[in-house]
């Protein structure tokens, strides 16, 4: 399996010669999505979920399909008919070749004040890859390679390290980073790659690495 960081929270797995993309979001780039076999979004905040980057590639290939929760498919369904699958915590299906297992149901907290938003996570191919979305969601088996959300509004690195550690990843990959400035990059690898437990790396967006 080959997984391709794009910007912020955005990621492309490739197998067999098919594509699945999670999270093409607008901070992602323009063509995030192109290419897409299957397509995944865990929630439906603006940095997850645009509506442009999906019209792009589902029109590109008529093939194409999205799994995704019930706020997000409510809004898209209509443009694209027999096309779009709802999901929800413990559901299974199969997307472009991967197996795919749904965990989660609430965005993590950003402040007490605002209401809380449905949030699912992806467990790929058995637990080889697990893409959490905005929430720091453990799934019921071991991981291999967990997207790690690594800095945004609703988290502080006590609580990064913590959820690293109760994963128990083989390895952790930094994602939702687009608010990470450089000058920050080198302490938060310093401190998660010290007290994680786990492998911690960082991909530019657009490398790649096989797992």
């Amino acid at each position: 399996m080959r997984f391709t960081k794009k910007a912020h929270a955005c990621v492309r797995l490739e197998k067999d010669g098919r594509t699945l993309v999670i999270d093409p979001g607008g901070f992602s780039e323009e063509d995030a999505a192109a290419g897409a076999d299957a397509i995944l979004v865990t929630h439906e905040h603006a940095d997850h979920f645009d509506e442009s980057r999906l019209r792009t590639a589902m029109e590109a290939n008529p093939a194409a399909q999205i799994w995704t929760l019930r706020a997000v498919a409510e809004r898209i369904t209509a443009a694209f008919p027999g096309r779009v699958h709802t999901v929800g915590h413990g559901d299974t299906f199969t997307a472009a070749g991967f197996d795919v297992q749904v965990h989660g149901e609430l965005h993590a907290v950003i402040h007490p004040d605002i209401p809380r938003i449905t949030n699912v996570g992806y467990l790929i191919d058995g637990g080889r890859v697990f893409h959490p979305g905005d929430a720091l969601t453990v799934p019921d088996r071991p991981v291999q390679t967990l997207m790690l959300p690594v800095m945004a509004p609703w988290n502080k690195i006590s609580e990064v390290i913590e959820y690293v550690r109760e994963v128990k990843p083989q390895r952790a990959y930094d994602v939702h980073d687009a608010l990470l400035t450089d000058l920050a990059r080198p302490i938060y690898d310093r401190q998660i790659g010290a007290l994680a437990g786990a492998e911690h790396l960082r991909l530019a967006p657009g490398a790649f690495a096989d797992l």
